[in-house]
């Protein structure tokens, strides 16, 4: 087995702002990432979306940034820049020569002490139609867009914080005002609710100055309210399943599972199943349903980690023109079903491990990834030393461990089957929804 041994401190500022810095001199750049631990989750009935409208506000001037300069500075400095929003977090990170690590610092900090002086109803309402316009182009109007958020709803129950999508509804964004957003941003955009990882070719003393000059003085906030109960039974026990016509090409079926959370053994093995399900061309589900019985399209099974009660473990496979859409479904079932009932031969295990190991290494080379995941495994589990301990339990996974997962999680009485079709001439373009007790 290959080692990662990724070298970091780690340490608290007196506002609680968590620092994670790994020195690595193998190249001239740096990565800033933060982390703040807030994302959809974390939102009201009535005022979904605002985690990911922030993630656009926060790109339109701070204090002493104008609108849209911060972007203009990170690449005038030869770097690179981006933000995300998903479930359970919200992060920003840059890359940049080392010699502009300082600037990259300084403007997280600006944007998190000072972002409030440059919000105003202006910024607010063009950032507010521009989400609206994302969700309309990359969800309500492209084909099969909004299968993720039909999934959710359907794995987890309405009163749980994974139930709505991330992206928020129209009527919600529509209906935020300006206290509301300020008012987001006061309660979770606090250092205490945040780490800061720099990661690359850095003096450790100097970022800790750096970042104790510019986030020292920020305030931390004593009353971030606490998400509340989102445990849930392991599995559904039941299956549900929903028929969507749409303006599709091609019928498709999309499959999803309740998962355990990251952090649980049981999550690495469905991981390394789904590199046997779908890892490539030598994949059960590619040689079953392309190459032997050419039924469909393509095919993916993979499994997203999160940390709020359970995670999703999904698939989707898209019918090939003139085979019927339930021969594709049965031969997709099948091979999950057989995934629980005998174990992996050696041959596939060790194919999946150099995969995995592959995909790893490869990526801890890059120091925005190292950066990103030292702050997630801080953010999440608060553990960023499982950066150099996950590839081992990910290696460490048995043929029992998969089949003992798949046995648990990837059967009918845990699992959501959604089959968008085309429309027909005199479709209506309705779902029908049916749930399986």
């Amino acid at each position: 087995m290959t080692d990662v041994n990724v070298r970091f401190t780690d340490e608290r500022l007196a506002n609680g702002l968590r620092l994670i810095v790994s020195e690595e001199h193998l190249a001239p750049v740096a990565a800033v990432c933060i982390w703040y631990n807030v994302g959809s989750k974390h939102e009201v009935p009535g005022k979904t979306g605002f985690a990911h409208l922030f993630e656009h506000v926060m790109f339109q001037g701070s204090g002493h940034v104008a609108k849209a300069e911060h972007m203009a500075l990170v690449q005038g400095a030869g770097g690179t820049m981006n933000g995300t929003t998903w479930l359970d977090r919200t992060n920003y990170f840059e890359t940049v020569p080392s010699h502009q690590l300082e600037l990259a610092i300084w403007l997280e900090a600006d944007r998190m002490a000072t972002l409030l002086d440059a919000l105003n109803q202006e910024n607010l309402d063009n950032q507010r139609d521009v989400v609206k316009n994302e969700k309309r182009s990359s969800y309500d109007n492209r084909p099969y867009g909004d299968w993720f958020h039909k999934l959710q709803e359907l794995v987890f129950p309405p009163e749980h914080p994974y139930h709505h999508p991330t992206i928020g509804s129209m009527d919600d964004l529509d209906a935020a005002s300006l206290e509301d957003v300020a008012a987001f941003f006061r309660t979770y955009y606090a250092p205490n609710n945040a780490v800061l990882a720099v990661v690359g070719d850095v003096d450790p003393v100097q970022v800790r100055a750096w970042v104790e000059h510019y986030f020292g003085s920020i305030p931390a906030n004593p009353a971030i309210p606490a998400l509340g109960d989102t445990s849930l039974p392991p599995t559904l026990g039941h299956e549900s399943r929903e028929v969507v016509e749409e303006q599709v090409p091609l019928p498709r079926h999309f499959f999803g599972f309740r998962a355990p959370v990251i952090g649980d053994p049981r999550f690495d093995a469905l991981e390394v199943a789904s590199q046997i399900l779908s890892g490539g061309k030598g994949s059960r589900l590619y040689r079953r349903l392309i190459r032997e019985e050419q039924i469909a399209q393509d095919v993916s099974f993979f499994a997203l980690g999160l940390i709020g009660g359970a995670s999703i473990a999904a698939g989707q496979a898209t019918v090939r023109p003139g085979v019927d859409p339930a021969v594709v479904e049965r031969a997709f079932e099948e091979e999950l079903d057989r995934l629980g009932k005998e174990p992996v031969t050696d041959d596939e295990l060790v194919r999946a491990r150099a995969l995995i190991e592959t995909f790893e290494l490869e990526a801890l080379q890059r120091v925005d990834e190292r950066a990103d995941r030292l702050a997630m495994y801080a953010t999440l589990l608060d553990d960023p030393g499982m950066i150099n301990r996950q590839l081992g339990r990910y290696l460490a996974v048995t043929a029992a461990d998969i089949q003992g997962a798949a046995a648990e999680f990837l059967i009918p009485e845990n699992r959501v089957v959604l089959t968008y079709m085309p429309l027909t001439e005199s479709g209506s373009g309705t779902g029908d929804e049916e749930t399986v007790a």
